[in-house]
């Protein structure tokens, strides 16, 4: 065992800092062989087997390309939930964690809730909300099949009721494919009190192409780019479309969140009072940097 924990080090030495190929250890062993970290520790565990050498073997070939951990392994880590994961969808951050944290903490008192996540990917927001905030009704739209494909494989997994619709959220029918879709948008009910959402949370792409020469590859290679990049003419373009939606499938005082890029913070700020957003409170990550934007309709 000792001897595979040395191999896996002295493989990625020169690819990446000590802290990481620890992390990386303890995922493939704990992954690979059913190894827990206090194992490792007292150097327990029995002689790998042929398949298991040659898995991690493989492994290791794969991060010294600078491919994510996560796509390896095929699953992540998000707010207390293991979530399946492909290059079809991006790998769920701990910015994004904050983003689920904030919601639950603001929102926990007001339920249930009517939540719509736009541009799901992994389905990690919608299901976390799902699971934190009972009792709610969660929707959840992406432009990707295959992304949606993944979500559902987790809502499966973690016991969670989406109701998912593949949707394009720049198409001018949007609107009323979702008022044919779900009575609580119909016309009929639109002076009632079970209008609309309570809440529009969303992380769209956000990152401009001009960004990416300032990109780490394991992002920039494998990452899908439909999920990550906005051009750098429109870099508010999700936003604002999402902000004038929410003009019109939010309930009386709902609120909208947004995951937004740090350099952006005060324009997409500014873009929300434009549209006549309210009570507009802009967040810093534990980076420091803008991260989270909360407004009511």
């Amino acid at each position: 065992m000792t001897e595979t924990v040395s191999y896996i080090n002295n493989s990625l030495k020169d690819y990446y800092p000590a802290s990481e190929i620890k992390g990386f250890t303890r995922l493939i062993m704990e992954r690979v062989c059913g190894l827990q970290p206090y194992q490792l520790l007292l150097g327990k565990g029995n002689e790998l087997s042929d398949k298991e050498k040659a898995e991690i073997k493989e492994i290791v070939e794969r991060l010294k390309k600078s491919e994510p951990i996560q796509y390896i392994l095929g699953i992540a880590d998000f707010s207390g939930y293991e979530f399946n994961v492909t290059s079809s969808v991006l790998i769920p951050r701990p910015e994004t964690a904050e983003l689920v944290n904030k919601i639950r903490e603001d929102q926990k008192t007001a339920l249930p809730l009517r939540i719509l996540d736009i541009g799901t990917g992994s389905g990690c927001i919608a299901i976390s909300l799902a699971k934190l905030l009972k009792q709610s009704e969660v929707y959840a739209i992406d432009i990707s099949e295959n992304a949606l494909a993944i979500a559902k494989q987790n809502a499966k997994k973690l016991q969670a009721e989406i109701r998912f619709v593949q949707a394009d959220i720049l198409s001018p029918s949007v609107f009323e494919s979702f008022r044919e879709k779900f009575q609580f948008l119909s016309r009929e009910n639109q002076n009632s009190s079970d209008w609309g959402f309570n809440i529009i949370v969303s992380n769209p792409p956000y990152v401009m192409e001009k960004e990416k020469a300032e990109m780490d590859a394991n992002v920039l290679d494998y990452e899908p780019h439909l999920a990550l990049f906005v051009s750098n003419d429109d870099p508010l373009l999700f936003y604002r479309t999402i902000a004038r939606l929410g003009k019109q499938w939010l309930s009386p005082n709902g609120f909208l969140y947004f995951e937004i890029n740090a350099r952006c913070g005060k324009e997409t700020k500014g873009m929300l009072k434009t549209e006549g957003y309210k009570n507009i409170e802009l967040t810093k990550d534990f980076y420091g940097k803008d991260r989270i934007i909360k407004a009511q309709i």
